[in-house]
């Protein structure tokens, strides 16, 4: 087949989209009769009732003597009575069935034998300590409703009340089929051009997660004929079809025309962002999806169109995720054309919950890895403005977002040292941090939406780091600087510095390319410093105006051949080999609202700063002195707070 461009056939609002998908009437999974024992995970196909009671005989329930309970009538401790043991007493165990005629059970810590009798000193009521039949499970009785799904617990109850066997829906096949002449298995090492194929696995569990059984389909390769035999093979065997990749408008997406000519295109683009290419139609009656082959633009197909079908499917509901409200840290535009799922970290800070947006990449799954939640806004509203309260649909629960310390600003490799320690010796504690730069940070300090911020923030005409913009940007806000490292900034080149860059004279050299980090950032201040110092007009320097929010994406961009150079820490410039040119070394601390400083997560956090383990962890990366590590490098005079 001739290759050609396509267009987007519908950009169809969310809620038309699920709605010509859904309301097909897609039949219910068929029934299985499991074991029980094999059952747990499964839902119910019908009511499951008792066939024995639990218990089936009247049962001690203490171990001493059973007794007909009239026997003990008048029994004091001031006058006490003898049972004979055989005739009017007999010895039980816990769980014993009573011997006939008895309807009691007297303990035996209430005892005191004499020989062939006892003597008690308290009468007891009829049915005391005794489990009598039925008092679990009656014969006959419900123990579980259609629609149940089995845990541990009810498999319990089943057995007990004489069940061994019982019937299930049997579990959605759903077979996931990845597409793509770029993609190659994992555990192969990618060349250019290729892609480690991992959406299948991610799909796959959240297949099974939702209820269904993920069957992967080996890599297909984008030919029209080839990718029309999978999936009609699929639709054979399958529940539901998946089929990821080719989804989009390019010469080699393939997905619409095998869906349209095996069977019915029922949408084809949604109104959704990221996640514009879905497919959703149906071949030899099965649903199937063309799910976008970006990764976080897959996740939000699958959300929107998967998981409501597989609940569908078992006769379910589907769950709706907790929900949280919170105040959004700034401002974001959107375009109206679509309704936008914003990944987000989630804190709590004082009082109050603040949402920070994460990268907006379709591509980048590792936003989905960090983010708490998502923030949706609504097709045709034009964006969020910093402070609006929003409503997060929650990935993680509350608790672990109440147990999170907050950090937002600089960027440095070893916050993530600092958060994983944190969690390793707190259980139940965590960092949440959000890269914005130095001066969004402090930013973030001032609005009450953090409790500490990552700052390296270079002052001209002091040489001082960080002190003086306390003052000239949130006076108002006592703040405190506690040394987190002191690092090594410097030009990140290639692997033999192919260009023979020796300095930052070398930016004005017309072929020598630029990446910069973004406005406000402590290294990017840093160089505007130095370029003022030597008479560089950033202007000159080709790709001074492109930015990146992180030391390991500017090292990226140099590695991948996008850039020649770009300043950032030696740690970086060692993670993916490339060679380092020293510029200055720096303080990288961490300023904390003084009102948090209590805060227990936050004390947890510091002391995992000033341990042994996490600078020697730190110093192991290279390009860090630790010499100042924990110490405190500003404290406001009038503070009242204790050492810290």
């Amino acid at each position: 087949m001739k290759d050609k461009r396509r267009r987007y056939l519908h950009n169809i609002p969310i809620n038309e989209a699920r709605s010509r998908f859904l309301d097909r009437n897609w039949p219910v999974s068929e029934e299985e009769t499991l074991p029980v024992t094999a059952a747990v995970g499964s839902i119910t196909a019908k009511a499951v009732f008792a066939v024995f009671s639990s218990p089936h005989y009247h049962a001690a329930a203490m171990d001493g003597v059973a007794v007909h309970a009239a026997d003990t009538v008048g029994a004091t401790e001031t006058s006490s009575k003898m049972l004979r043991l055989g005739e009017t007493a007999f010895p039980v165990d816990t769980g014993n069935a009573l011997p006939a005629g008895c309807n009691a059970v007297i303990m035996a810590e209430e005892l005191v034998e004499h020989g062939e009798e006892v003597e008690i000193i308290a009468s007891v009521a009829p049915w005391q300590h005794v489990r009598p039949i039925g008092e679990d499970i009656v014969a006959t009785e419900m123990l579980l409703p259609a629609g149940h799904k089995l845990r541990g617990v009810d498999a319990g109850a089943l057995l007990a009340g004489g069940i061994t066997e019982v019937a299930v829906r049997r579990s959605p096949i759903v077979t996931v089929i990845p597409t793509g002449n770029e993609l190659v298995s994992p555990g192969t090492a990618p060349a250019a051009g290729q892609i480690i194929e991992y959406n299948s696995t991610v799909f796959a569990a959240l297949v099974e997660e939702w209820g269904g059984k993920a069957v992967k389909h080996d890599i297909v390769r984008d030919e029209l004929s080839i990718i029309k035999e999978a999936v009609y093979n699929a639709a054979q065997v399958s529940d539901v079809v998946l089929i990821n990749a080719g989804s989009s408008a390019g010469r080699r997406d393939y997905t619409a025309d095998v869906v349209g000519e095996l069977g019915e295109v029922l949408v084809h683009g949604v109104a959704v962002r990221p996640g514009k290419p879905t497919i959703l139609g149906v071949v030899a009656g099965k649903p199937v999806i063309g799910v976008p082959g970006y990764p976080v633009s897959a996740f939000v197909a699958l959300e929107l169109f998967l998981k409501p079908l597989l609940y569908q499917l078992q006769g379910l509901q589907e769950p709706a995720r907790p929900k949280l409200r919170a105040v959004f840290s700034r401002q974001l535009t959107s375009a109206l054309s679509a309704e936008e799922w914003v990944r987000v970290k989630v804190g709590k800070v004082g009082e109050r919950y603040v949402a920070s947006p994460l990268s907006r990449g379709s591509g980048v799954i590792t936003s989905l890895v960090r983010a708490d939640g998502i923030v949706r806004i609504p097709q045709q509203k034009e964006g969020l403005m910093a402070g609006d309260e929003v409503d997060v649909d929650l990935f993680r629960t509350r608790e672990y977002i109440d147990n999170s310390v907050v950090c937002i600003g600089s960027h440095d490799l070893t916050l993530d040292i600092l958060g994983s320690l944190l969690s390793l010796h707190n259980p139940g504690f965590y960092l949440s941090s959000a890269h914005v730069g130095s001066t969004g940070g402090i930013m973030a300090l001032r609005r009450g939406e953090a409790h500490l911020a990552g700052v390296h923030l270079l002052h001209e005409e002091t040489g001082e780091y960080n002190i003086p913009f306390l003052s000239q940007f949130i006076p108002d806000v006592p703040v405190m600087l506690i040394t987190l490292v002191e690092r090594d900034q410097g030009l990140m080149v290639a692997p033999g510095n192919p260009k023979k860059i020796t300095g930052l004279e070398d930016l004005l050299r017309q072929d020598v390319s630029f990446i910069n980090r973004q406005r406000g950032a402590g290294t990017r201040i840093l160089l505007d410093a130095r370029l003022k110092e030597k008479g560089i007009d950033p202007a000159a320097i080709d790709g001074y105006l492109r930015e990146e929010y992180t030391h390991l994406s500017v090292a990226a961009a140099i590695a991948a051949g996008s850039a020649d150079t770009g300043l950032g820490v030696l740690a970086a410039a060692r993670s993916l080999n490339l060679d380092f040119i020293p510029v200055a070394k720096e303080r990288y601390d961490l300023a904390i609202a003084l009102k948090h400083t209590e805060n227990e997560a936050v004390v947890k956090l510091l002391a995992v700063v000033r341990s042994e383990e996490f600078r020697q962890t730190v110093e192991s990366l290279g390009g860090y002195h630790t010499e100042k590590t924990g110490r405190i490098a500003y404290r406001p005079k009038e503070s009242s707070h204790g050492e810290i």
